[in-house]
């Protein structure tokens, strides 16, 4: 069953804009560790952060709230599986709101996807919730 679903297009070059202006401060606000390490790696570093902004706002949405009601931006954060899949993950407030919406006998799966196109990215997520007596890979 789905619980929640969001999308969010970012400007590649008002991310850009924003590290150029507020640099460590906005990083440290807005991204974890890793996915500051992730997006310094990157020939892209703004799109990069572009793209876990985008996210972050994506499942914000889903979680049906918003940046609003106690979620911080760091309770959120997307990493890549070895194939380049991300992965989000969700802690603090944001792991709370999900317990809340998750039923009874079931367990919430994110599904997240990135792209980009400049001076565009897009993040969109899906939440999922399965029954905990489904067979993982089988439904």
């Amino acid at each position: 069953m789905i619980l929640g679903i969001g999308t969010d297009l970012a400007n590649i070059e008002r991310i850009q804009r924003t590290l150029d202006r507020f640099g460590d401060r906005f990083r440290n606000r807005v991204f974890t560790d890793i996915e500051q390490r992730k997006a310094e790696r990157r020939a892209d570093i703004a799109g990069t952060y572009a793209k876990r902004w985008a996210a972050k706002e994506a499942c914000s949405k889903a979680l049906g709230t918003g940046l609003r009601m106690g979620i911080a931006w760091k309770d959120m954060s997307v990493t890549n599986l070895t194939t380049g899949q991300p992965v989000m993950h969700v802690t603090g407030w944001a792991a709370d709101r999900l317990a809340q919406m998750t039923p009874p006998g079931h367990r919430a799966i994110i599904h997240v996807t990135l792209t980009d196109d400049h001076p565009w990215a897009q993040a969109f997520v899906l939440i999922e919730a399965r029954p905990l007596t489904d067979t993982p890979g089988l439904s």
